[in-house]
């Protein structure tokens, strides 16, 4: 067994301990005890150095915590000297804290408990067990939870019996000796991660958004630093955008919003010009084509596909004329459109759906207007070459 020294004091962040054994050409070291947090409980484990050579990874194993390092430890070494990094430990201690703080939050308002909670390189979430959460409970919980850390209560750390512990958040499986974070007069919770003294030290909680998953709700969040460098990007990124259009921060949503919708009005007209335009076309390409045994017949080939309106209109427009034919041959990804005249004696997806089968592609159509695709562009080729003897 391996004493965990993060237990009683996550501000530790050097150590002393006797080297019991030593494994993988001494890459993975275990020790008597241990300043070092295994990855567990949703929390990633700490980073630092064991005799001068860094942790890499630090894994729990049934009641003993491997060290993994960089490079071998020198044979015989029985004694080691251990050193955390600060600034990761320090950063997991605010959102783990964090994570207590906001889950109790989030069950004290709208009675959302947190069925799993990670903590992520970039950032944190919990999932909560409720279907949905507006805005303005989100808001609400953000501002309720860094009410409480202004309060600076103090967390500390109890041990008590599995059987006995009154008053927990989530009733704990385990039996035995429970380890409980308390946050004081407001939650208590059995954790073995690492944790602040009080919660000012949490610093900044922001709540950033929310996804449904498996029928609940993932929050995001950060706290502390995290939170502070994020809020400072999300100023830096809106006052860009203020600056692009001559406008102060706080208008950019609105003036965003009123660009997009003229945008999109711009965009409804441009595909109604754009359909116009191939009806224009199609008229015009149909009068330009000649005759060939008394059919119009034309190949177009396009680089880029599927088929747009604008070549279904094109089409459908050509063959609006008698006796005409109007193929398309899209190269990627490889595809087909073919359109006839209702007087060709022609039926478009009769004709165009089994070449495709035969050359391992699908696609149908009705009696004027097929389209479909194949998977290579030689397959294409031999759809291409059947489909041009059919219309001959």
């Amino acid at each position: 067994m391996t004493t965990r020294l993060y237990y009683d004091d996550a501000t530790l962040l050097a150590f002393h301990a006797n080297v019991l054994a030593v494994e993988d050409e001494g890459k993975r070291v275990y020790l008597d005890r241990t300043a070092f947090y295994p990855s567990s409980g949703g929390q990633p484990n700490d980073t630092g150095a064991l005799a001068g050579i860094a942790v890499v990874d630090v894994v729990e194993e049934e009641g003993r915590i491997a060290h993994v390092l960089a490079a071998p430890l020198e044979a015989g070494i029985r004694e080691v000297d251990g050193s955390i990094d600060r600034q990761r430990r320090h950063d997991h201690m605010q959102q783990h804290s964090g994570q207590h703080l906001l889950s109790a939050v989030f069950e004290e308002l709208f009675s959302a408990p947190t069925l799993s909670f990670h903590l992520g390189q970039e950032v944190s979430t919990i999932e909560l067990g409720v279907p949905s959460l507006t805005a303005v409970q989100m808001v609400e919980a953000e501002r309720r939870a860094n009410e409480l850390v202004w309060d600076a209560r103090p967390l500390h750390v109890s041990y008590e019996d599995a059987a006995s512990a009154p008053g927990l958040r989530k009733a704990s499986e385990r039996e035995g000796t429970l380890r409980i974070v308390n946050i004081q007069d407001y939650d208590r919770s059995a954790c073995g991660g690492t944790h602040v003294r009080n919660t000012a030290a949490i610093g900044l909680i922001l709540v950033r958004k929310q996804e449904k998953i498996r029928g609940n709700v993932r929050v995001e969040f950060l706290c502390g630093l995290r939170a502070l460098r994020q809020a400072r990007v999300d100023f830096e990124t809106l006052n860009e955008v203020g600056r692009a259009f001559s406008s102060p921060p706080e208008d950019t949503p609105a003036l965003v919003t009123n660009l997009l919708a003229k945008a999109n009005d711009l965009e409804k007209a441009k595909r109604k010009l754009a359909v116009e335009l191939a009806t224009f076309q199609g008229r015009q390409l149909y009068e330009t084509t000649p005759e060939v045994d008394g059919f119009r017949r034309v190949v177009q080939r396009i680089s880029a596909g599927p088929a747009s309106d604008e070549v279904r209109t094109l089409a459908q427009s050509f063959v609006a004329g008698s006796n005409a034919t109007f193929l398309a041959v899209f190269e990627n990804p490889p595809s087909l459109l073919l359109a006839v005249s209702k007087d060709s004696g022609m039926h478009a997806g009769d004709l165009l759906k089994p070449l495709l089968a035969a050359a391992g592609g699908r696609g149908g159509g009705n009696l004027q207007l097929a389209q479909g695709s194949v998977a290579t562009k030689d397959a294409l080729e031999r759809a291409v070459s059947e489909c041009l003897a059919k219309l001959r």
